[in-house]
Order: structure tokens, then sequence, then C-alpha cells
């Protein structure tokens, strides 16, 4: 197949509409199954809470068993729990039939090698060039498919073992907003089991609210419970649970970045912060980059998406890193972003303290910051000209202090223009100026 349907994270779009539709998620089943059966011909697949995820499940258990590979069912789960069981059941491959962030009519296909960790471009491409030229199997070797009844209780006794051994959450009042995603039993029970009070929100799934007014990308939900509650925090998650925002006992945001900060410094200080570095994204603010240099710590930058991040950590052997929109990768525990074990981390880091988390979690102020989209329908709006001329203009405003990020998303038809500065009003004016000629292109 010499269309490329894998972007950032997997392949997405809108559910039954190419390339989100049942042929095309069998299609790649049987591509990934004749591409990856090497060892013992299993596949778990996981899934969120979307309606379509019914139609996808059944599609590429389809296509598995149709190339011999025996699939295990997890039915809703987060994301880092399919790239955990993968690598602990010797599965050769994990799936993810999740849009994560997006709302319930999109969703998409994330993949996971025996290993655990999700695919490199080069396995992508290779279930590529097999998409069109599926190898099924013998009537006599088509694979089986069963549920695994104990899926999700292993992923929480998982996530409970990396809380710190003598700390418990007895005592702390906790908001925990699932989103009505896949995390909607295992975060609340998790916490629970932990010792906190618990005050679940968003664990109402019914096929078409997910993100919905709740979770990591619309934290307002949250913010209002904690503050109506009196809770002592609050953990605010994305769809597939890979993500996650803190809420301190004020209604004030902990960012991706911020929780970073947090674990960097608490690792650094029990000797468990590996090389001395963290890594994280274009996208993260200069007021962490500058705040880990004055920690001695020092901060390596990749492409946007968790999939840089994690493949960075990989090859120099970081064990901290994540992005700032809530994805905290860390690899002493998972493969992938895992949104309830970073807020366990920051959690722990409250208890320990014995401060209120508004004291514990902020531990930079961060540069200003302006993030801007800008939806187009056709064509390449950054090789406009006057784009070019308008961001390099831009960058000279700025000067050494600030920086412009701008890029395509790779999720959405959309250009996400960023600027980052001391001079809250000139980021403002120079990111004005570039979406203006964007949106004109």
């Amino acid at each position: 197949m010499s269309e490329k349907i894998f972007g950032t994270d997997g392949v997405r779009g809108r559910a039954n509409q190419h390339p989100m539709t049942a042929e095309m998620a069998m299609k790649l089943a049987m591509a990934a199954g004749r591409y990856f059966a090497r060892g013992s011909h299993r596949v778990v697949i996981g899934k969120d809470t979307r309606l379509s995820g019914y139609m996808l499940e059944g599609a590429m258990q389809a296509g598995f068993t149709a190339t011999g590979m025996d699939v295990f069912r997890l039915g809703p789960a987060p994301t880092p729990a399919v790239g955990m069981l993968t690598r602990s059941m010797r599965a050769d491959i994990g799936v993810m039939i999740s849009a994560s962030h997006n709302p319930y009519y999109d969703n998409g296909i994330k993949f996971f090698g025996p290993d655990g960790f999700k695919l490199s471009d080069t396995d992508e491409a290779g279930i590529l060039a097999l998409v069109d030229s599926p190898d099924l199997a013998d009537a006599t070797e088509i694979g089986r498919a069963q549920h695994v009844d104990d899926g999700i209780g292993r992923y929480i006794e998982i996530a409970k073992a990396t809380f710190p051994k003598g700390l418990s959450l007895a005592g702390m009042k906790i908001v925990v907003d699932c989103a009505n995603g896949a995390a909607y039993k295992t975060a609340p029970t998790v916490l629970y089991e932990l010792g906190a009070e618990v005050i679940p929100l968003g664990v109402s799934p019914d096929g078409t609210n997910i993100n919905a007014g709740v979770g990591s990308t619309a934290p307002d939900a949250c913010i209002a419970k904690v503050l109506e509650t009196g809770a002592h925090a609050g953990i605010a998650l994305d769809g597939d649970a890979d993500r996650v925002h803190a809420i301190d006992e004020t209604g004030q945001i902990v960012d991706g970045d911020q929780i970073l900060a947090l674990i960097a410094r608490r690792w650094m200080q029990s000797d468990r912060l590996a090389h001395g570095g963290v890594v994280a994204t274009i996208m993260s603010n200069m007021g962490l980059e500058r705040h880990l240099e004055g920690m001695g710590v020092f901060l390596r930058r990749t492409a946007v998406g968790d999939r840089h991040v994690v493949a960075e950590m990989r090859k120099h052997g970081f064990n901290v890193g994540g992005e700032q929109s809530g994805h905290v990768v860390l690899t002493d525990y998972v493969t992938t972003g895992d949104g309830l074990i970073a807020a366990l981390q920051v959690l722990a880091a409250v208890v320990s303290a014995g401060r209120p988390a508004s004291e514990v979690c902020k531990l930079f102020s961060p540069w200003p910051q302006l993030l801007q989209n800008v939806r187009f329908a056709r064509g390449d709006p950054l090789a406009a000209a006057a784009v070019i001329s308008a961001i390099k203009e831009g960058e000279a405003m700025l000067g050494q202090n600030g920086r412009l990020v701008i890029r395509k998303s790779g999720t959405e038809p959309l250009i996400r223009v960023m600027g980052e500065g001391e001079d809250e009003v000139l980021v403002k004016q120079v990111v004005q100026t570039i979406c203006d000629e964007v949106e004109a292109a």
C-alpha cells in the first residue's frame, strides 16, 4: 500500500470513513498478523469506550484470526495497559483502538510490538507494505479469540505497585475524572485501594460521551468538582488514559511540564533519575528547561509525540520523559504514557511533603506561551511566501528571549502556531500575525 495512513500516533480518523473503516481495520490486522507472526501467534487487543470500538474490534479480530493469530480481548482498558500486557502475556503484537482525546466520532488504531513499545516507522512501513497482499492461514490453522477476564485486574495491581512503599493515600480526598473513557473502572479502583476517598467523575460511558466536557482536555469539570467538594487534589485523564493533568486544591492546573519537574526532582534526590536528564518535546515550556538547568538536570527535546519521546529515552537510557500535554513516560514502570501512574507519583510527593498540592506541585513559573490552531482544508499553508516571511520576522522580533514552534498536526487538519517568550504582549503579537497569514494562505 503506497498511501501513508500512519500519523504521529498510529492510524486515526473519523469512524466509518477512510481509513477508519471496518475493511481497513481488518486489512491492517491481517497485515500486522503476517508481519509479526514470529513466535507465540498471540495478539492483545484493548479499546476505549467509543461506539465504533465494537466495529473495529470485531474487524481486527477477524483479520488476526484469519492469519492464524490467537486474539486476547481486554475490552475497555487504558492504552498503557495494552503495552504492559502485550509484553507480560508474551504476545507478538498489541493493539489499542482509541482516538485518545478526540471526540467519540473519531477513532484510531495504535500498535505495540512484542516488547510493549509502540512501533517504529520501519515496522509501520512493513505493515503497510503487506496490506494489499494478505497471507491467510489454512482452514486448519485459523486462530481463536477469547476475553481476558483478569486483564484489568493485572493492570490495577501493577499500577498500585508503583506507589512508594510505606506511603498511603489515607486521609486524601481525590477527584478522579476518567473522561468517560478507558480508565473509568481502573483509576477509581487504584486510588480507593491505596486508601483515598475517591470522588469519581466521567465514569458513565455510553459510547458517545467520551471526552465530552470532561477529562484532561476539558479540565473545568474536574476543577469545579475539586472546589465544590474541598478535595485535596484532582486527576483528569484523557479518553485512553495515557495523559493526565493534575488539579491542586485551589483549582489550578498542574500540567505535564510541572509534573515532569516534580518527578525529576524527587527521582534525582533519591538517585533514581537515569543519566541526569529528562526528555520532552519542542512544545515544553522554557521555564521547565531553565528550572531543570538550575537543578543540574539537562532537558533533551524531541519532535511532538510521545512515540518520539520514548524513542529518545530508549536510545540514551533515560527513565523520565513526557509532553506538556500530560503524556508522562516513566520507563521504570511502563512503555508509553500512563496518566494514572504519573498521577500516583504526584500524589506520593504531596503525601511525603505533608503540604498542600498547591505548594508541592508548582516548581517553576512558566514563560508566557500562546498556542493557536488554524484549520485548513487543502494545500500546504506553511509553504506560502507570506507565511514564511511572517515566521522569519517573528523569530527576529523574539530573538534570544523567545521561540516559535509552527507545525502541522499529526492527527487533525490543523496548523499549530506556538509562541513563547518573556514579553507576553510581543508573543501575542507575533503569534497573531503568523496565524493571520496562515488563514490567508
